[in-house]
C-alpha cells in the first residue's frame, strides 16, 4: 500500500524514526543497522516501507533498500518469527549475510540476531533454503552497461564453488567462505582463494 516514503527525519526515537511528509509525521519501525546511515534530523530521507495492518493495530516497517522490505517480508513469513524478531535479524545480518547462512545452513549466524535462538535459526533456513538460490547471492548490482556481462560471468560458477570449498576444507565456516570469496577478486579458483583469504 506504502511503497516508500519521502520526507523530512523529525526525530530518531530507540528503535523507529518519525519522517514528516505531506504535513503527516509517520513513525517507522526500523533494524538498528539503519541507525548508522540516517542522516541528521531536518535532513530529506527516503525510506522504503511494508504496511502491516492487524485487528488491533497498524505498523510500519522501514528499510533503506527494496532488498531488504523483501527480504523482511520473507522472515515474517516464517512460521515463528514476527515483525520484531525479523528487525533483531536484519539489525545483526545485511540481507546478502542472511543468504549466505541460509544457504549454507549456518544457524549460528541466524541465531546471534537479538532474540532468536538456535531452533527459530534452524526453522528459517529449512523454510527459506528454497527460496534462495546461490546466483541471487553472488549477484552483483549495477546500473552500468557492463552489467548483463557481469551477470554472464557469475553464470560460470566452478570456480567460486571450488573456492568455497578449499575455504571450507581450511576450517572456515561455509557461511564466512561464501562472503570471502563473493567479495574476492580473480578468475580462477586459486586466485579467487589467494584473494579471499586476505578477505576472512
Amino acid at each position: 500500500m506504502i511503497s516508500y516514503i519521502k520526507g523530512e527525519l523529525t526525530e530518531i526515537l530507540e528503535d523507529s524514526i518519525v519522517v514528516e511528509a505531506g504535513g503527516i509525521g509517520y513513525r517507522i519501525m526500523v533494524p538498528g543497522s539503519l541507525f548508522g546511515g540516517l542522516p541528521g534530523t531536518g535532513k530529506t530521507i527516503k525510506v522504503y516501507t511494508y504496511f502491516q495492518v492487524k485487528e488491533d493495530a497498524m505498523s510500519l516497517y522501514g528499510f533503506f533498500s527494496r532488498d531488504d522490505v523483501n527480504m523482511f517480508r520473507m522472515l515474517i513469513g516464517v512460521n515463528g518469527i514476527g515483525p520484531k524478531g525479523a528487525l533483531g535479524i536484519l539489525s545483526a545480518l545485511t540481507p546478502d549475510e542472511l543468504r549466505f547462512a541460509v544457504l549454507a545452513e549456518d544457524a549460528a549466524a541466524i541465531a546471534r540476531a537479538p532474540g532468536v535462538g538456535k531452533k527459530t535459526a534452524q526453522k528459517c533456513i529449512l523454510e527459506l533454503k528454497d527460496k534462495l538460490d546461490l546466483q541471487e547471492a553472488f549477484e552483483i548490482k549495477s546500473a552500468h552497461a557492463g552489467q548483463a556481462a557481469l551477470q554472464e560471468d557469475l553464470r560460470a560458477e566452478d570456480p567460486r564453488d571450488e573456492a568455497i570449498q578449499a575455504l571450507t576444507a581450511l576450517g572456515y565456516s561455509a557461511a564466512e567462505a561464501m562472503r570471502a570469496v563473493r567479495r574476492a577478486e580473480g578468475d580462477t579458483a586459486e586466485e579467487l582463494i589467494k584473494s579471499a583469504l586476505k578477505q576472512v
